[in-house]
């Protein structure tokens, strides 16, 4: 599926006022917890990646941001979350280990 084609899909599914409840309850809860509840973002990030096809190990050598592009469009602030420093964070270190494997 296209970027665009996912990213009408989900604010289809979820209408704006859903989508920013969505992430003003993420924010909230990364405020007020030492455990965020990521379950709902998460499972919709899976289905991005899985629409996409994407695959970390098919993007290590040039870095493809399209999944979180689409999460910033259709979750507005999104970019503000731990989650999304977090999804960061993981795949820099996913592609630190890939490189490492294929110098070995």
């Amino acid at each position: 599926m296209e970027k665009t084609e996912i990213i009408e899909t989900l604010k289809t599914h979820y209408n704006r006022d859903l989508r920013k409840g969505v992430i003003r309850t993420l924010l909230k809860d990364e405020k007020e917890s030492d455990k965020p509840n990521y379950q709902l973002i998460n499972q919709i990030f899976s289905y991005v990646l899985k629409e996409l096809g994407w695959s970390i190990a098919e993007n290590t050598k040039e870095w493809d941001n399209t999944p979180l592009d689409i999460m910033e469009d259709v979750f507005p602030k999104i970019e503000s979350s731990k989650w999304y420093d977090e999804q960061i964070l993981t795949a820099k270190k996913m592609i630190d280990v890939l490189r490492k494997d294929e110098t070995a």
